[in-house]
């Protein structure tokens, strides 16, 4: 087949130049739009450090010259590039000179040199930088200071929260409560009317969904339309509050702040991916909820747990998961802590404290020592190899025969570690590797751990044992000792001393008379100089080799010498609980193997009691120091274990308990910290109206827009605090204001002056996310699975789970295309909010997936449709259950219409015996009830 092919006018341009001359508009336009706090943050802890480490020396304003041209100090200076073009296009991997030249695939191409060529998590950052447009908050202009604007102490949030006098309104009749004076303040003020009341239809089926996740019954709705009494609304909230449905609804939401998911993410292969226990997390964030647990004391349980006072009640410990239960990052550290610190100032303060791990914040007043004050918290917080017990084993044979089976596999794991430590410090204690591991502890007395690592390379040795040997010898050096006494002579001589002034190093330990007596095998050792250090290494090696066996031995002499590579705390005298320190990565490889059994026990055992991801303190705190551009080898200024000084003020106390993570804890819910009650008031607001006052809800720093309402905030978090940090109260005080009772119909005059309804003129509109929507189905066709608590199912696999979708599996790291297309939050960090898209795959899901299908011939069947009488009563009932109304006229007559076709259009036929046989097409009922369930009024609330 060919395509007609259209002439041009050779004075028009051709089309894809057209095409591409309107791409690149759009990109200009992308650039050209301010970055999102989102993408501001990416730049800020992936991208700037980056280029500052690796590129301004020689591409930046201070560069002595700049190569080829180019500055890439500035976003202008990217986007302008040097003597060969610009250096990125926003949008385009493939089109970007930055990438191509990290890339290294043209010879004459390649940015940084080859001895600093980028790493290659440093190269995807790049490239994910610029697919997502290249954002870039940095200045026209090179910064030429890391010091915060003047004005940064003074903004808004950081400012004490003092309880705001009531405005005078004119409307005294509409408003019921001091929430609804302050939003018909600003109304007033901008001409203004507030929207009516919605019915009572409307209402019920907005306060249920927003407290429960679910619709209420028919029975509920009745219920409360035939309620007259003036308090049958606040008697609808106090009953929806008490259910336990309550607490599934909103912790999912809070399980969106603490980036919950029941995997680690990758951490490498062969390994147990999954988090054993991380249900109980989720399990008491339900319960905590619904117990209404005060907030300040749920952040210090979350944080701090294993420093309360807990009784006998040891569930609490299970709280710490917000911590624990991030991604791990192949077990990195340095990131697992950032990452820690990232989910509580973000999740508990709206501060993006992460920002200044590498430099001090651009923004806001976080230096970069207030970084490395929290991160020294967490490094002094350690993760017990013995998970604690939060609930008491069931004494019968199912949890006997889960121990005895635990114990083969942790045996197994055991008795590896053992003979494999056993065999390595056996070898280690041969003569020549003696002698090896002596002369490299000496060669690496001063490197730092990046370097003795290298070194360690380079000689085929464990670096585990060389610093084991450099600290043993270091401290046998403080005094005189009587067995290394010459090796502490011979080091100080230069290699060139040795042929002359190594006697006169060892005359005071092998004269007749020595001066510093010491072991006589030492002695007779050394009666001839050695010729070079390694010699006399090597002769130490030869000693301690020949006394090192295990049994103790009659000649004093000789057991002095064993006892230095046998007794408490000798060089070889590793912890097994360092065991993946000191072996090779074939035996860390057969250990993951070992350990996955386990691991796969404890989460499939049905009968493995819960036990808590918590934390612990370490023995000794770490005395944290600020890493150099974030750069853990580069060591800067120690700083002490502290709060934020823009809370705390510039005459804070270092923290003195422990690890410090209690004293944090109280620090962040003190009520001399304007931050705390200020945030969570705005995340419970945003749930309830769509946005918050803050339309940033993590961000609050001098980036965030200021609150639309800011007295009715600051009234809102006072009262808060005041009231006992209850939540329940505060949905209370939120739902039963004029405010969130108003009807959600646009209004002309109002859209005009205010389409985003930031004045809250009226009650938005808004679709339910992925987890009501499909626990609403399951409720409706009488098909949902009320038990509470417990291990996670996976929701996408056929024959699907009935649990709600609060228990689902979250696989982080294949999380699965379902919950991706309905919006569901990244588990992979912090979601202050979640997206509302609109796209075909929604459509398409509720149309064909076998979930829906399966729940309208459900529904069909329910005994309580099925038992009718007539079609209208049937779609009354049907009507009743998903939309809490009954039918228009016109609904009515074409549900009518639609199961007459429907029956037509259904193939029948017969079986051998004359009888009907069942079609494999859905009945005309099931496809009505199908049709009702993907309409727009079953997805969303107004």
């Amino acid at each position: 087949m060919k395509f007609a092919t259209a002439q041009r006018h050779p004075s028009q341009p051709p089309i894809w130049s057209v095409l591409c001359a309107a791409l690149f508009a759009g990109i200009a336009t992308l650039h050209a739009a301010a970055p999102t706090p989102e993408q501001i943050e990416f730049f800020e802890n992936k991208i700037r450090p980056l280029l500052s480490d690796h590129c301004y020396e020689c591409h930046s304003a201070k560069s002595k010259s700049i190569k080829g041209g180019l500055k890439m100090d500035t976003r202008d200076g990217l986007l302008k590039g040097g003597d060969t073009g610009p250096a990125i296009v926003p949008g385009d991997t493939e089109k970007s000179l930055l990438i191509k030249a990290v890339r290294y695939t043209k010879p004459d191409l390649q940015m940084p040199p080859k001895n600093k060529r980028l790493a290659s998590e440093q190269i995807a950052a790049l490239e994910t930088w610029v697919k997502m447009g290249a954002p870039d908050p940095r200045s026209t202009s090179p910064s030429t200071s890391n010091s915060q604007p003047s004005s940064a102490g003074k903004h808004w949030a950081f400012q004490p929260i003092h309880p705001p006098a009531l405005p005078v309104v004119k409307n005294k009749r509409w408003a019921q409560s001091p929430i609804d004076a302050f939003v018909l303040a600003k109304l007033e003020a901008a001409k203004l009317d507030p929207s009516p009341a919605t019915d009572k239809r409307t209402l019920i089926r907005r306060a249920t969904f927003d407290l429960t996740g679910l619709p209420p019954t028919p029975a509920e709705a009745d219920a409360f339309l035939a309620d007259k009494s003036p308090g049958a609304y606040a008697k609808v909230i106090d009953r929806l509050l008490a259910s336990p449905r309550y607490g599934e609804r909103w912790a999912r939401h809070w399980l969106d702040v603490a980036r919950y998911g029941d995997v680690k993410g990758y951490i490498g292969v062969g390994v147990e991916r999954r988090y054993p226990y991380s249900y109980t997390y989720r399990d008491y964030v339900i319960r905590a909820f619904n117990e209404d647990l005060p907030f300040d004391r749920f952040i210090h349980e979350q944080l701090a747990a294993d420093q309360l006072n807990l009784g006998e009640d040891k569930r609490p410990l299970a709280a710490m998961g917000f911590l624990t239960l991030g991604r791990r990052f192949i077990n990195n550290q340095e990131e697992i802590i950032d990452d820690r610190i990232d989910v509580t100032t973000r999740g508990l303060m709206g501060l993006t404290v992460t920002c200044a791990r590498c430099h001090d914040h651009k923004y806001d007043p976080i230096p970069t020592k207030d970084y490395y004050s929290l991160y020294g918290v967490f490094a002094s917080s350690i993760e017990p190899t013995d998970l604690p017990l939060i609930a008491k084993p069931a004494e019968n044979a199912s949890y006997e025969s889960f121990e005895k089976e635990l114990k083969v596999r942790e045996a197994v794991v055991n008795k590896f570690r053992e003979e494999r430590a056993a065999q390595i410090t056996s070898d280690l204690r041969a003569p020549a590797k003696i002698a090896e591991y002596l002369l490299a502890a000496h060669d690496a007395a001063k490197l730092d751990d990046g370097a003795l690592r290298e070194l360690a390379k380079q000689r085929e040795l464990r670096p585990y044992f060389i610093e084991r040997w450099r600290a043993f010898v270091g401290d046998t050096a403080k005094s005189h000792h009587p067995i290394l006494g010459p090796w502490h002579g011979l080091v100080t001589l230069r290699a060139n001393d040795f042929t002359n002034k190594t006697a006169a190093v060892l005359a005071p330990f092998t004269n007749a008379a020595p001066i510093k007596p010491v072991n006589p095998l030492v002695a007779r050792a050394f009666a001839t100089p050695p010729t070079s250090l390694k010699e006399a290494a090597q002769r130490y090696g030869a000693l301690l080799g020949k006394t090192a066996p295990a049994e103790p031995t009659a000649d004093k002499d000789e057991e002095a010498l064993r006892q230095l590579l046998r007794a408490k705390a000798n060089p070889l005298d590793a912890p097994i609980a360092d065991f993946e320190k000191f072996v090779g990565r074939d035996d860390r490889n057969k250990l993951v193997i070992l350990q996955k059994k386990v691991e796969e026990w404890k989460i499939n055992s049905p009968n493995a009691p819960a036990r808590a991801h918590s934390l612990a303190d370490a023995p000794t705190p770490t005395e944290p120091v600020v890493f150099v551009r974030g750069n853990a080898g580069n060591r800067g200024p120690q700083v002490p274990r502290q709060f934020l000084e823009v809370i705390a003020g510039a005459e804070r106390k270092p923290f003195v308990k422990g690890s410090g993570r209690l004293e944090m804890a109280q620090s962040i819910t003190s009520t001399n910290n304007p931050l705390t009650a200020r945030v969570i008031v705005n995340r419970i607001w945003m749930h309830h109206f769509g946005q918050g006052f803050v339309r940033t809800p993590s961000d609050f720093g001098l980036r965030a827009d200021p609150p639309s309402h800011p007295e009715l905030l600051d009234h809102l978090a006072q009262s808060f605090m005041a009231e006992g940090w209850s939540l329940k109260k505060l949905h209370r005080t939120i739902m039963l204001s004029a405010t969130y009772q108003q009807a959600s119909d646009d209004r002309a005059d109002a859209v005009l002056k205010d389409s985003n309804n930031l004045l809250l003129w009226k009650k938005n509109r808004h679709r339910l996310e992925f987890e009501a929507m499909r626990d609403s189905l399951l409720f409706v066709s009488g098909q949902l699975d009320l038990t509470m608590g417990g291990k996670p199912v996976e929701l996408t696999k056929d024959p699907f789970p009935v649990r709600r979708a609060v228990y689902a599996y979250i696989d982080r790291q294949n999380l699965p295309g379902l919950f991706r297309t309905f919006d569901f939050a990244n588990p992979d960090t912090h979601s202050p909010m979640r997206f509302s898209t609109t796209v075909p795959q929604q459509a398409l899901f509720w149309m064909n997936s076998a979930l829906t299908t399966q729940q309208a011939r459900h529904l069909a069947v329910r005994p309580e449709l099925t038992s009718l009488g007539t079609d209208d009563a049937k779609v009354r009932w049907v009507y009743a259950t998903l939309y809490q109304r009954i039918p228009t006229a016109d609904e009515m007559k074409d549900a009518r219409q639609f199961l007459q076709a429907a029956a037509a259009a259904t193939p029948t036929s017969t079986n051998a015996t004359g009888t009907a046989a069942i079609s494999s097409m859905p009945s005309a009922w099931e496809q009505l009830v199908h049709v009702l369930l993907m309409a727009n009024e079953f997805a969303f609330v107004d």
